[in-house]
């Protein structure tokens, strides 16, 4: 078996990452069941609960929680925004599946692919408002200026984020193929970068009142630790385990997303074969075969595009980490503090 790669030889006790999601993130889970259950019985109320009932890793909602921890704040004031991120991940998740016109999420069909497009976008809808009622609520808990400070980092959180989405979602409308990996690397810095990483870190540091000062230096790590993250979940949707992954196996080529081994391999192959996967590529959905996919794949398999992919998100993992020991030395150690240092070789290592 070979040797998984490590970002630093630092961690002689490394945090297991897996316990800890598993761990915050089921009380995080029962507060966000609890949360949607409070909804009258009706047909959305049992939609809006689908996603949610799925599971899931809350990597986001439990990065925040530890940041709060790790800057030495109170994890009870996290409640509801730790809640927050996670309906902010069900309802963007349903709107991304619908817009990649996704055919499974978590390993289930997508929401739409059961209940067609019109109900699941209103479902998302109908999440996107529980997310901000859930935040007005927390006044009483944090107070009105923490609280307005959450808030707007939620709506930059949110607006970074669907502006990368559409970077991504132009691409393929407008079937475009001039895409650079600097292009790649901004759209994954909005559509990824912020809302897995960045905003989470910085939730947690606002409810323990750090300066903001102290908070911008992970602005950069967010990003570089956000495309290890977002390259590795691009290699695993080709290589991964359906099972474990939770999404359908390829579905990036199938969909036409714009990938950085993608990317790799339009720069790398002949003319020709350029000629046969723009050819595949630019079908819709629906009108490309399992062999045409094949036919990509071993493609990059023979220009090294997937070990391309992985040495970039290596490079980026280990860049974060570096940049995190520099500029978070302040921060005293903690299982909190190992939890985060833990996530720069997770990002790279994980199978889901």
């Amino acid at each position: 078996m070979a040797k998984k790669p490590t970002v630093t030889k630092k961690d002689l006790n490394p945090v297991d990452i897996m316990a800890v999601l598993a761990k915050d993130g089921k009380s995080i889970q029962e507060d966000t069941l609890a949360y949607l259950q409070m909804e009258p019985a009706s047909k959305l109320k049992d939609m809006m609960m689908d996603y949610p009932l799925r599971g899931g890793k809350h990597l986001r909602s439990v990065l925040a929680l530890e940041s709060c921890k790790a800057f030495g704040g109170n994890p009870d004031d996290m409640k509801k925004i730790s809640v927050a991120l996670e309906v902010f991940q069900h309802w963007i998740l349903i709107h991304d599946d619908i817009e990649d016109y996704s055919e499974e999420r978590r390993g289930k069909p997508a929401l739409h692919q059961i209940h067609g497009m019109p109900l699941a976008n209103n479902v998302g809808d109908a999440l996107h408002v529980k997310m901000w009622q859930l935040l007005l609520e927390n006044r009483e808990l944090v107070g009105d200026e923490v609280a307005f400070k959450i808030m707007n980092e939620i709506a930059n959180m949110t607006l970074r984020c669907t502006r990368g989405q559409s970077m991504d979602l132009e691409w393929v409308h407008e079937k475009r193929w001039d895409i650079s990996e600097e292009d790649y690397y901004t759209m994954c810095k909005g559509k990824t970068c912020g809302y897995t990483f960045i905003s989470p870190f910085r939730l947690g540091a606002i409810i323990s009142k750090v300066d903001e000062k102290k908070l911008e230096p992970f602005n950069q790590i967010g990003d570089d630790i956000g495309l290890a993250f977002q390259i590795e979940d691009d290699v695993l949707n080709l290589i991964g385990e359906e099972g474990k992954y939770g999404k359908e196996i390829a579905g990036d080529l199938y969909e036409g997303k714009r990938t950085l081994m993608l990317i790799h391999l339009m720069k790398s192959c002949t003319p020709d074969e350029k000629k046969k996967v723009l050819s595949i590529m630019n079908k819709e959905r629906e009108d490309k075969k399992q062999d045409e996919i094949e036919v990509i794949l071993s493609l990059m398999k023979k220009y090294g595009s997937i070990g391309y992919a992985k040495e970039k998100a290596l490079f980026f993992a280990k860049k974060a980490r570096k940049d995190f020991d520099r500029e978070y030395s302040f921060i005293k150690d903690s299982d909190a503090k190992k939890f985060i240092e833990g996530l720069f070789d997770f990002v790279i290592n994980r199978d889901m």
